[in-house]
C-alpha cells in the first residue's frame, strides 16, 4: 500500500549515503553571523560565505546565495542553536529566524558530499504543486525551487523541479532513484495502436503531470517500461485523450545502453500504466558541493 499523497514539498531529508551506507546523523556546526537577515529552514540547502552559513539558491548550480556573496553549497540545514537575546537562554530551533541578534549561533548542517536525500518533485521553481519524476530521469541532473519555508513548522518548502531533468552539468542535484512508496498509478486503454510518441488513450483515471512514467501491460501480463515520460500535462477523462511522451517507446540495447525507438507498435486495447513518482532520491552534484569543487569562495577577502 502506498503512503498518503504528498501534499506539499518539505525540503531535503537525509536518508543514507551512497553505496547503502547508513546516515548516522553526523553533522557539522557552522557559525551563523550575528543578525543574519535571511530565514533558513530545516531542509534548505546552505553554503558558506566569509566563514558563516548562508542560505543557498539552487534554481541553478551557480552556488548563488541569499544574504551573502559566493560561498558555494556545503550541505543541508537541519536546525540551529543560539543564545536567545531576550531570555539569555540557549535555544535549539527548527529554523533560523532572520535578524536574530545572537553572537554564538550555529547552523547544524549535514555536510557529507555522499549523503542521499529524499525530496518531493514540483511542477516549477515557483510552485508547491507536486509533480512527477520518471524512471528515465534517474542519472539526470535537476534544479531546485527557491521558496520561503513555513515559520509555523520550521520546515523548508523547497523541492526539485521535475521538468528540468536534463544532462546539464551545472544543475545542482543528481537523481539517484525514484521513491515507489509514495507513487500513484493511473491507467488508460490504448484506443489505437501506438507507433509514435503520442498515445491515443481512453478512460484515463487520473490527471497526469509532466514527468509521469509510462509503461504498458504485455500480453503475458508483464509490465513493460517504455523508457519515456509524459511530456505535457493531461487531464483525466472518460473520453479519448492524446498523451504526448518525450520520445517513442524505446528498448535499451545491451551492452552500450543506447536507446532505440524501434520498439514496434503497442497493440490497440492495451492497458497503459502511468506512474506518478512524487518523490525522488537525490544527492548534491559532484563539482557543485564545495568540498568536491576546486573553485574558491568568491567573497572578497
Amino acid at each position: 500500500m502506498a503512503y498518503p499523497i504528498i501534499d506539499a514539498p518539505y525540503g531535503l531529508k537525509p536518508i543514507n549515503l551512497i553505496g547503502g551506507q547508513v546516515f548516522a546523523g553526523s553533522t557539522r556546526n557552522i557559525p551563523i553571523q550575528y543578525g543574519f537577515n535571511t530565514n533558513i529552514f530545516y531542509g534548505d540547502v546552505v553554503g558558506i560565505a566569509r566563514g558563516f552559513a548562508v542560505r543557498s539558491v539552487v534554481t541553478t548550480g551557480a552556488g548563488a546565495t541569499t544574504g551573502g556573496t559566493g560561498g558555494g553549497i556545503v550541505g543541508v540545514f537541519l536546525g540551529c542553536s543560539f543564545t536567545n537575546p531576550i531570555t539569555k537562554q540557549k535555544q535549539f530551533q527548527q529554523f533560523w529566524p532572520a535578524g536574530t541578534q545572537s553572537g554564538d549561533a550555529v547552523a547544524i548542517v549535514t555536510d557529507d558530499p555522499d549523503t542521499l536525500f529524499r525530496v518531493a518533485a514540483v511542477i516549477s521553481d515557483t510552485s508547491t504543486t507536486i509533480g512527477s519524476i520518471a524512471r528515465m530521469d534517474i542519472g539526470q541532473n535537476v534544479n531546485g525551487s527557491n521558496l520561503a519555508g513555513n515559520v509555523n513548522t520550521g520546515n523548508s518548502s523547497n523541492a526539485i523541479v521535475a521538468n528540468t531533468a536534463a544532462n546539464t552539468s551545472t544543475l545542482p542535484f543528481r537523481i539517484v532513484d525514484v521513491v515507489p512508496d509514495t507513487a500513484i498509478t493511473a491507467t488508460a486503454t490504448l484506443a489505437s495502436a501506438a507507433t509514435t510518441a503520442t498515445l491515443s488513450c481512453s478512460n484515463l483515471t487520473r490527471t497526469l503531470p509532466v514527468g509521469t512514467d509510462v509503461a504498458y501491460i504485455a500480453s503475458n501480463g508483464q509490465l513493460v517500461g517504455t523508457g519515456s515520460r509524459v511530456n505535457a500535462a493531461v487531464t483525466s477523462t472518460a473520453g479519448t485523450v492524446s498523451v504526448t511522451m518525450n520520445a517513442q517507446a524505446a528498448t535499451v540495447n545491451a551492452p552500450t545502453g543506447t536507446a532505440s525507438t524501434a520498439v514496434g507498435s503497442i497493440p490497440v486495447n492495451t492497458v497503459i500504466v502511468f506512474t506518478i513518482y512524487q518523490e525522488a532520491i537525490v544527492k548534491l552534484n559532484f563539482g557543485i558541493h564545495s568540498y568536491y569543487s576546486n573553485t574558491t569562495n568568491s567573497a572578497t577577502l
